[in-house]
């Protein structure tokens, strides 16, 4: 899967990194890092659907993120996740960042922002995918709080890498009104930018059908839990809002026992256009093309797969030069696709 050209739509900045920089920058910075970072990775997370669950999945991302300390390790983590997705015929990254986390130790969520900018504009211009900025505010801090990230965010809004393309909300969807944040997804949207907030994935389908009615997405993080209502899956296809398929987060984090549950097949029947994602590598253990692997596992033809990094490409920000090419290549690719593997990594 890794020579399918597709765009890479879900992917959070401290998730995006490899086990070896954790550790490299954890020994850098002095910092103790938890096994699961060490010699049990990839981890084996509890179900985050409970709160205990989701607790440790926070625990051990919190502790990744502590490892970030300052420009050259937020340089390193944008350049790396480049790195990364041009290895697995990634075209477009759309990086999802929350500026606030890493503030302290360079000056403010104006130079953070800047630098991983800088930074995306930098390796979109010497490698072969481009890069482009989600800001992301999180449910768990006061909705203002998002309505501040939403104006830093228009300020840079932008189309070319290096820009910030796109709005978001994460982090645990139980907490917060939807409604509350509605304000600063208003802010971004006249700003032009993607609407994109996750919803869909620990909750079930009103947490979709909500995001929808007070939001009104572009894409929408996850969303596979739109399939148990029948009428909500039905009014995601409708409203053309694409949603960002996390196979391996999906399982990792409890929410089906087992990638076969992942009911892919389900979603896209209904119409719904798909961009899968691979969420937080570090975490999951598994990257973008293992997401495409899985995909095959679950009944995916070429034809299928190759519309699958259509509705990738669809679903970006990316140029239009980016688009056409990637267009272009997927139809190569599917007049001579290479031969799949029988099982992809867990």
């Amino acid at each position: 899967m890794d020579v399918l050209p597709k765009a890479h739509l879900h992917l959070h900045f401290t998730g995006s990194m490899r086990v070896g920089t954790v550790r490299d920058l954890a020994a850098k910075h002095g910092i103790r890092l938890p096994d699961a970072l060490l010699t049990d990775w990839p981890p084996r997370l509890a179900k985050a659907t409970d709160e205990r669950g989701w607790f440790r999945f926070q625990r051990l991302y919190d502790a990744a993120r502590a490892c970030v300390r300052g420009e050259d390790d937020m340089r390193r983590i944008v350049r790396e996740a480049a790195e990364d997705d041009a290895a697995e015929g990634s075209r477009w990254l759309e990086i999802q960042v929350d500026p606030t986390s890493y503030a302290p130790f360079v000056g403010g969520i104006t130079p953070a922002l800047e630098i991983v900018l800088d930074e995306a504009r930098a390796v979109s211009a010497a490698g072969e995918v481009g890069v482009g900025v989600v800001v992301a505010a999180s449910r768990m801090r006061h909705p203002l709080e998002a309505r501040t990230l939403a104006r830093l965010a228009a300020r840079h809004a932008g189309s070319d890498p290096g820009d910030v393309v796109g709005f978001g909300l994460s982090n645990d969807e139980r907490r917060g009104a939807i409604a509350d944040f509605a304000p600063a997804f208003r802010i971004a949207r006249r700003a032009g930018l993607g609407l994109v907030p996750h919803g869909g994935e620990l909750l079930g389908a009103q947490s979709v059908m909500e995001t929808l009615e007070h939001l009104d997405p572009d894409r929408i993080g996850h969303g596979v839990r739109s399939v148990e209502d029948p009428q909500v899956l039905d009014a995601v296809a409708e409203s053309g809002v694409a949603l960002e398929v996390c196979p391996g987060s999906n399982v990792a984090l409890g929410v089906y026992a087992d990638r076969q549950d992942v009911p892919l097949r389900r979603i896209l029947d209904a119409g719904v256009v798909v961009a899968l994602g691979a969420d937080d590598p570090l975490l999951f253990g598994s990257r973008l093309a293992d997401q495409y692997a899985t995909a095959r596992i679950l009944g995916c033809s070429d034809a299928e797969l190759a519309e699958l990094a259509r509705g990738s490409i669809a679903a970006s920000r990316a140029p239009e030069d980016v688009r056409a090419a990637a267009l272009r290549d997927i139809d190569g690719w599917l007049s001579e696709p290479p031969p799949m593997p029988v099982d992809p990594p867990s």
